[in-house]
């Protein structure tokens, strides 16, 4: 099993920036690709962002130059620098984690309890 606690997620103005951490735990050496999605209320959960094992990362539409994901996989932990913040940007963002289960390439998704960004006008 895979645990993921998220944290760095607050209240901030339009146009300014957080980070958001994500630490895995647990059988971390199965962990492929990881993620950031987010939910706002009454809004169908939406990729963030994504990053493989490999360091290649996938934006979506609405983080696409002003969002940034990396990866520490020393410290089993992922980012996510966002700045330019909007009022829009308003949801819980959750952090996923793909892992691989058997030799088959059998995949798993895990999710973190999510963590609450606010931007004000």
């Amino acid at each position: 099993q895979v645990q993921l606690v998220e944290s760095g997620g607050g209240l901030v103005q339009a146009g300014g920036s957080l980070r958001l951490s994500c630490t895995a735990s647990g059988r971390t050496a199965s962990i492929d690709h990881m993620g950031w999605y987010r939910q706002a209320p009454g809004k169908q959960r939406e990729l963030v962002a994504q990053i493989r094992n490999s360091g290649s990362t996938n934006y979506g539409d609405a983080a696409k130059g002003r969002f940034t994901i990396s990866r520490d996989n020393v410290k089993n932990t992922m980012y996510l620098q966002m700045n330019s913040l909007k009022s829009e940007d308003t949801a819980v963002y959750y952090c996923n984690a793909e892992a691989v289960v058997n030799v088959e390439g059998s995949r798993v998704y895990h999710w973190g309890q999510g963590t609450q960004v606010t931007v004000s006008l």
